[in-house]
């Protein structure tokens, strides 16, 4: 009787440890599981977060940008305008008035008129700087003027196309000028003389196509 009772007593005590430990087995594989799942759920969660504040700084710079150009465009305006001598055909356009203006030849005793134009400041002149706006009528013809580009145009470095402004007809190039001056010019005929308009750089050809289409002289 009692072999029989110890016998079931051991297989009883088994059995419990048995269960004891696979139970022990499931909790640690559960514990485990979970822990996964937290530590996966936290390393997305910050990925996603992480992204989402991402997104949210490159649109707040967007917007900064967009909110800046703007701004820089409103200051820009009124324009101011700006009127050549009399002699030369009364040259006039309107640019902006973030934009300061240096005439290094006035023409008062003949010869050449000729100014740059450059936002703020205008820097000092020079065949490599590039301006926003150069301008120039001179005493040269018209067709002489433009046969100096010939060669450029030849090479494909620039292209003409025809251009004409209040009635007047005139020479549009487009491309590049020489090595550092990259941009756009157009050429008039005012009297005997040639008007030139160019800008240095595609930079501001946004607001040399404005300045352009202001353009007035006499003939």
């Amino acid at each position: 009787m009692n072999t029989l009772y110890r016998h079931y007593e051991r297989g009883a005590v088994t059995a419990s440890l048995v269960i004891a430990i696979i139970l022990g087995v499931l909790a640690t594989g559960f514990a485990a599981t979970t822990i996964w799942a937290y530590l996966s759920y936290t390393e997305q969660k910050t990925d996603v977060d992480g992204k989402i504040a991402l997104a949210e700084a490159e649109a707040k710079k967007a917007q900064a940008d967009v909110d800046e150009k703007k701004f820089a465009e409103r200051e820009k305006e009124p324009n101011r305008e700006f009127v050549g001598p009399e002699d030369y055909g009364r040259l006039t356009f309107n640019y902006p008035k973030t934009w300061s203006v240096y005439i290094t030849k006035d023409a008062t005793t003949g010869g050449s008129f000729e100014a740059y134009l450059n936002p703020i400041t205008v820097p000092t002149v020079s065949q490599t700087q590039q301006f926003a706006l150069h301008l120039s009528i001179t005493d040269t013809s018209y067709d002489k003027v433009l046969t100096t580009y010939d060669g450029l145009i030849k090479k494909g470095d620039l292209k003409s196309t025809p251009t004409s402004v209040n009635g007047q007809n005139g020479t549009r190039l487009d491309g590049s000028f020489s090595k550092d001056i990259r941009g756009a010019a157009v050429f008039y005929k005012i009297r005997d003389k040639t008007l030139l308009f160019q800008t240095d750089a595609d930079t501001f050809k946004p607001d040399f196509e404005n300045i352009i289409k202001t353009i007035k002289f006499n003939t």
